[in-house]
This record gives structure tokens, sequence and C-alpha cells, in this order.
């Protein structure tokens, strides 16, 4: 009983890191950039979920989709200042870059509302426990997982039946075909960046709702961890960050659960030592050679 009781406490876990790690997976999918700016779109998008519901006295789904909205626009404006520019540039100047918008994002953060924490209304989500086939599992597990499920299928959707979706596969495959077959390839990244922050900010503010405490370097740690999933699963590959997400958010509860709570962050990082050693392609991708 408890087994299954950590099952579900871990997917849940897991379809958070899911949900941001898709972002990491569609933009290095689009132009093979590791975003490491999208942790901190995520802690964004809790803050703007947390002020949704205690300024403008908004429930959780509307401050859900605010959040998303200000998210995907967020994300947006990060492409076109800091990435755009270099869009002909060395990997290694955008991953620079990456890194230097994080930073001016967390401080900036902490210089215009200060570094104290906030706590989340106790009540943003239903809390109840449900009892079925004689295990006790909390509602709230459950509601997240069903928020987390549905923004899934419905990127699925908008991948493979969507027109944008279509366009953002040609890209990922060929830049320079699709741009022959007149694709507005600045528009498809574009897209692609509003697609996966609006993603990570949902992320952000299903997390405020359930740990309650939220704080301007919040998304460090849950941003490695995404970008770990999408490593598991197949950087690039979006099913594999989903797949990955969840992998890596049911091996946290058990590690907690078997008494090694202190572990919980580090098991992550063995996770992606072990990936890089025995499957760097990660579990759904292919070994492809490239040329250097």
């Amino acid at each position: 009983m408890e087994l299954i009781q950590q099952l579900v406490n871990g997917i849940s876990l897991g379809s958070i890191y899911a949900l941001i790690a898709l972002g990491y997976t569609m933009v290095y999918g689009i132009v093979k950039l590791i975003n490491f700016a999208h942790g901190d779109v995520f802690m964004v998008g809790s803050f703007v979920g947390f002020y949704s519901m205690t300024v403008l006295d908004l429930g959780f789904f509307p401050s859900l989709i605010l959040s998303m909205v200000v998210c995907a626009l967020f994300g947006v404006l990060i492409e076109r200042i800091a990435y755009k520019p270099l869009r002909n540039a060395t990997r290694i100047a955008a991953l620079i870059t990456a890194i230097g918008v994080s930073l001016f994002i967390e401080y900036g953060t902490i210089y215009f509302r200060g570094a104290q924490p906030e706590a989340y209304p106790g009540d943003a989500l239903p809390s109840s426990t449900i009892d079925i086939f004689g295990v006790s599992i909390n509602s709230q597990s459950l509601f997240i997982l069903g928020i987390s499920l549905l923004l899934m299928i419905i990127l699925q959707f908008i991948v493979h039946k969507t027109k944008i979706g279509k366009a953002m596969r040609a890209v990922s495959y060929d830049t320079e075909a699709a741009q022959l077959m007149g694709i507005n390839v600045n528009n498809t990244i574009s897209a692609t960046f509003a697609i996966g922050s609006a993603l990570a900010g949902a992320a952000g503010v299903i997390f405020g709702a359930y740990y309650i405490k939220i704080e301007p370097l919040m998304g460090i740690i849950p941003g490695l961890k995404a970008f770990i999933a999408a490593v598991l699963g197949g950087i690039g590959i979006i099913p594999g960050a989903m797949v990955g997400g969840l992998v890596l958010g049911v091996i946290e509860s058990f590690v907690s659960a078997s008494g090694f709570s202190l572990w919980r962050d580090g098991v992550a990082f063995i996770v992606l030592i072990l990936i890089l050693i025995f499957r760097p392609s990660g579990l759904f991708g292919k070994n492809t050679k490239e040329k250097v």
C-alpha cells in the first residue's frame, strides 16, 4: 500500500519535472541550445500565480492561465533579446549567454521584490484524502497529475496536428530546407520558446500550490533536475522529456521513502552521470554520428 502511495507521489512530482523538461527539449530540438534560463521562467511563473491569487484574488485555474500567458510572452522576449542575435554564433557563446540570462532574472527579481520567500494560499488546491483500493491518496497529487497530463496531451496535439507544430518539426529536421519551403524560421523559434515557457509557467503555479513556499532562487534545482529528465529521456525528443520527468520523480520519491531524504537531490545527478556513461543518447534517443 505504501508502495502505491509513493508511486503516485513520485509521478505527481515527476509530472512537474516533465512540464519543465519539455521546454528544454523543445528548444534544443529546434536551435540546439540548452536554455539554462528556463528554470527561472518556472520561478517567474510561480510568482505570477502567487500574485494572481493574493493581489488579484483569482482562483487556481485563472491564475494558471495568466501565468502561462505571461511566461509565454517572457520566453519570447528572452529569445528575441538574448538568443536571436546569437543564431549563427558558436554553441558555447549561446550557452554562456543562457547562464547570464538566468543570473539576470534571478537577481533582477531579488532587486525588485527582495529575497524573502512567499507562501501560497493554503486552499489553492483542494485537499482531501481519497481511498483507492484501500490506499489513502492525497487528492492534490491526483489533481497535479491530471493537469500535467492534460497539458502534455495538448502539447502533443499542437506538435502533430497544427500548422505551427508542423513548422516546428520541419525546422527541427532541417532549418535551411524549411526556410526554402517558405517557413518563417524566426517566428517558429519564437513560438517554440512561447510554448515551452508557458508549460514552465504552469509548472511553477502547480509547484507553488503543492509545496507552498516559493522564493527567487527556487528555479535552480528544479531547472537542473528537469534538464536531467530531458537528458534521461533523450534531449530533443518530446516523449522522452515526459517519460524522463516521470521516471526521475518516481526515483526521488522512493529514495526519500527509503530513509535517504538527504540524497533526494543528489540522486538526480547520479542518474545523469549513469545515463551519460551508459546511454548518452537517452532512453528514447538513437546513437548518431556528428561531424565536427
